[in-house]
């Protein structure tokens, strides 16, 4: 899912691995850090995680922040 207005975009991913809140800021932590994000939301539950950014991200860029977090990245969703 990805969702473009005029100032921001929201994609949803899918991240493997996450089991409780410790992943869940791990890959918050290193998502936020790639720039021009403004709001990560990481579930482990549902393996989901939500990325509110100024511009569409390079999905290598999103892959590469969640293996240093150490999960994998399964795709959008």
């Amino acid at each position: 899912m990805t969702a473009e207005t005029d100032t921001q975009t929201t994609a949803v991913y899918k991240v493997t691995g996450m089991t409780c809140g410790h992943c869940e800021g791990a890959v918050t932590a290193e998502l936020t850090a790639l720039p021009g994000v403004s709001l990560v939301k990481a579930v482990a539950a549902t393996g989901e995680v939500t990325v509110v950014s100024a511009a569409p991200l390079a999905e290598a860029d999103v892959r590469a922040a969640v293996d240093e977090a150490g999960y994998e990245l399964a795709g959008r969703v």
